[in-house]
């Protein structure tokens, strides 16, 4: 047995990494319409554990623990005559009435399961911001405390944008039980795009205390991940979307201060850098260059090799081709600006402010932060007027502490 102290910091990491498979597996016996059992078999499975060890300390396989008290639990579920004839025995069928007895929660009947799942929650009948808050709820475990928070919003607002996607999820039909040529043809863009947004929503989330969601980074990653483990989805375009994660996941250490102040790319400590996860990026955009296809992700993939990178000699200028290849196919104002940072380094900054300027912004924060910084080197007021534009605009406290800062260290130069 492992010391009962260390329950409290096992069952947290246990719940995030198994929840959601044991959730799948059941889904794949019960249906999306039962999906709500499912859930309530795993989490009392959980809660199970949480007592269970607290006194008599973790079991030698915690994991496996786990899964036979979900398999009993499932006995124990059908076992109880009045709800079984109530509320469930009706909608099943005769197949689904003897799951009991061939439940199983083997490696590949849990891997083809969460990735079933995967496409389930990316429905296209749900809004992207339905499906993100689906798969933090059924893919990654999060309380609606927890997306309410991702998502700058209160729990209201979460729990009815949840009620109906669900709504929506169990209406959709769709089997969990294997996927088909045709579910990945029709649902894998969507499935990226959800997976892409819910990175980038931790990357540089919208909260007002922290610039970094380093968890949901780390579910995107790791759900990304399922994609490349099965023959069927580890396409070039998978791998391109793995490789931005973990070159982009190998800085997060280094893109804030010990207070939480964002550090400019220019000041980052490269010490900082995950090696492991730049090799890990490497490995996967070798894997997306397989076949012809070019997509978003591999040219985004492509800047963020650059970034990682130490190969000084015409960096910025790979960058540069790359953003403005970017440009033609997935327009964004970020990307814009993106793609003038790096023309600043290529061409200098007086060129890049006229470039900024054609974009009128004037609205975005990250305009004038772009301005601002610019400027800096050249006319210290302006770039100053323009900081201070830029924290009227954010609602991201950190920002508005990251910028003050800079203003801060203008202001002393200025002396």
């Amino acid at each position: 047995m492992i010391s009962s102290k260390s329950h409290k910091e096992l069952l947290p990491h246990l719940f995030r990494q198994e929840y959601a498979k044991m959730t799948a597996v059941l889904c794949r016996h019960f249906g999306l319409v039962h999906i709500e059992v499912a859930e309530d078999i795993a989490s009392d499975t959980f809660l199970k554990a949480s007592e269970h060890w607290a006194i008599h300390g973790v079991p030698d396989h915690p994991t496996a623990w786990l899964y036979t008290v979900a398999r009993n639990k499932i006995k124990d579920y059908f076992k109880r005559k009045s709800v079984f004839e109530n509320k469930v025995k009706d909608a099943l069928t005769p197949n689904e009435i003897e799951i009991e007895k061939d439940l199983e929660f083997n490696n590949q009947i849990i891997a083809d399961s969460q990735l079933a799942m995967i496409f389930a929650v990316s429905s296209p009948t749900n809004s992207i911001e339905a499906q993100i808050s689906l798969a933090l709820q059924i893919l990654c475990g999060f309380s609606v405390e927890e997306i309410a928070n991702a998502f700058l919003t209160n729990r209201e607002t979460i729990k009815k944008r949840l009620q109906r996607a669900r709504n929506n999820l169990r209406n959709d039909n769709f089997q969990i039980n294997g996927l088909t040529e045709t579910d990945i043809k029709t649902r894998l863009d969507t499935v990226l795009k959800t997976l892409y947004l819910l990175f980038n929503e931790g990357y540089f989330s919208r909260t007002n205390s922290q610039l970094i969601r380093k968890e949901l980074c780390s579910e995107a990653l790791r759900l990304t991940l399922v994609l490349t483990e099965s023959q069927l989805t580890n396409t070039p375009q998978v791998n391109a979307l793995l490789a931005l994660m973990c070159f982009q996941s190998s800085r997060l250490d280094a893109r804030t201060g010990v207070n939480g102040e964002a550090i400019l790319f220019d000041k980052q400590d490269k010490s900082l850098w995950d090696k492991t996860l730049i090799d890990r990026g490497n490995y996967y955009l070798v894997n997306a260059c397989n076949g012809k296809e070019i997509s978003k992700y591999h040219l985004e993939a492509g800047i963020a090799y650059w970034h990682t990178t130490p190969i000084k000699d015409n960096k910025w200028e790979n960058i540069l081709q790359l953003y403005n290849r970017l440009i033609l196919i997935a327009y964004s104002p970020i990307t814009a600006l993106n793609r003038v940072f790096a023309f600043s380094k290529v061409y200098g900054n007086e060129t890049a402010i006229t470039e900024v300027e054609k974009l009128t912004l004037l609205e975005s924060n990250y305009y004038h932060e772009l301005l601002g910084y610019l400027y800096s080197s050249i006319d210290i007021n302006t770039a100053i007027q323009h900081y201070t534009k830029a924290i009227n605009l954010t609602q991201s406290k950190i920002e508005q502490k990251t910028l003050k800062q800079e203003i801060g260290r203008l202001l002393e130069i200025k002396k």
